[in-house]
């Protein structure tokens, strides 16, 4: 069985294609430029040559894509787009029209290009482009068995919300909605993606269309998994073989992502020894989430990130404090880690081991790394089976063997069996 994993981030989209026949250190793996990044560069070669350009396509990551359509505006330049492609730049569309930036329907879009505007077709998922770089060595994708996707969503917050704030609620949600999952509790089946994360279900769309026209009607009962980026890259830290160990031997792990926009920080126990049968049966996860802070890397020094660690790790991290320092907030579920495994207590050697493990994995990490942090010491940098770019597709892949129970067996034969 072969699944496609793709991570999208802000800086690379990070491609793995696991085939269970094969060691995974044997599989297929790609790091390339993020699609918010080749569109960004696009913008900017247009506004070099003085053109005006169209936006048309679905909802996708801004940042990169936002500034530049921004700065090709603000040089006088015309900058129109359809309604879904807008929504890359704000969900309301009263906002990206701020930026310099014309709502259009598509007819209207049609007569723009047929003028002399530049075309660029705003989307996520970038499969015919993988799949001719694939081919070149002969692997085909329209053979793969599933599809699992990560995205990182604010969520389409209604008028006069944060999305900060908003985003945060829809983790909570989850997070009360489903404890049994662990981080894979923000993974979705395409038909299960929750209305609010509409860039999700424009990702899942999109893989979904493409199977459909590459593959006949096949393409349209391919497996279709969705996840967000920064638990996606936390569950795969969790594959780090001291992350692992720590959470056998009954230890909690401070799992710290730190993406070039944002860094999220797990609080992760195993889940109580009573559930192990659960467990064992395929009906949960072996660890649980006892608490999450999310906040904008950006926003963050290492003083400060330092001491949401430690707060998180010692259940005392204040959402109201995260969020008026520009994060998304916090949350902290003392019943979860009151109920996991008790830590190895007696000797001080032994209290010592039995701390919290800081971990911690992403592009910008050297903003935590190398610290002393006060009751975790020096983070372990998470190498998931030797490979740290690709901690988010190895999340997929576990997420994938949640979500869909006959995908248990292959990823376990591969990536070990977590239960």
């Amino acid at each position: 069985m072969r699944a496609l994993a793709i991570d999208v981030g802000t800086g690379t989209q990070d491609v793995l294609l696991f085939d269970d026949a094969r060691e995974i250190e044997n599989c297929l793996r790609l790091v390339m430029p993020s699609p918010t990044v080749l569109i960004a560069a696009r913008i900017r070669a247009a506004t070099a040559t003085r053109r005006a350009i169209v936006l048309t396509g679905d909802t996708m990551g801004g940042g990169p894509s936002a500034w530049a359509a921004r700065d090709h505006a603000q040089a006088g330049l015309p900058v129109a787009a359809t309604p879904e492609a807008a929504r890359t730049f704000d969900d309301d569309l009263t906002v990206v029209e701020a930026l310099g930036v014309r709502i259009v329907e598509p007819l209207e879009a049609e007569q723009l290009l047929a003028h002399g505007a530049i075309h660029l077709g705003l989307r996520d998922v970038w499969l015919d482009e993988l799949a001719d770089a694939m081919a070149r060595f002969d692997v085909d994708l329209r053979t793969v068995d599933a599809v699992a996707l990560a995205v990182f969503d604010h969520g389409a917050a209604p008028p006069g919300v944060s999305d900060r704030r908003f985003r945060f609620e829809r983790l909570r949600e989850r997070l009360t909605a489903e404890p049994e999952a662990g981080p894979a509790a923000f993974a979705y089946r395409a038909e299960a993606i929750p209305p609010a994360f509409t860039r999700l279900a424009a990702a899942a769309g999109q893989a979904r269309a493409w199977f459909m026209r590459v593959g006949g009607t096949s393409g349209a009962d391919i497996p279709v998994l969705a996840m967000d980026t920064g638990p996606a890259a936390v569950l795969g830290a969790l594959e780090d073989v001291a992350a692992r160990r720590a959470l056998a031997a009954g230890r909690a792990v401070i799992a710290v992502n730190v993406g070039n926009f944002h860094t999220l920080a797990m609080h992760v126990v195993p889940a109580p020894p009573g559930e192990a049968t659960t467990i064992a049966t395929g009906a949960g996860m072996p660890i649980r989430v006892a608490g999450i802070v999310e906040h904008h890397t950006g926003e963050l020094r290492r003083p400060l990130l330092a001491r949401y660690v430690r707060e998180l790790s010692a259940g005392t991290v204040r959402d109201e404090d995260v969020f008026a320092s520009m994060g998304h907030g916090a949350l902290v579920l003392p019943e979860v880690a009151a109920r996991a495994a008790p830590p190895a207590r007696g000797r001080p050697r032994a209290a010592r081991r039995a701390r919290s493990l800081l971990t911690v994995t992403g592009p910008r990490r050297d903003l935590l790394g190398g610290s002393v942090v006060r009751g975790l010491g020096r983070p372990c940098p998470a190498v998931p089976h030797g490979d740290m770019m690709q901690a988010g597709t190895f999340g997929l892949l576990r997420a994938l063997a949640y979500r869909l129970p006959e995908w248990r067996a292959p990823v376990a034969a591969r990536l070990g069996d977590w239960g």
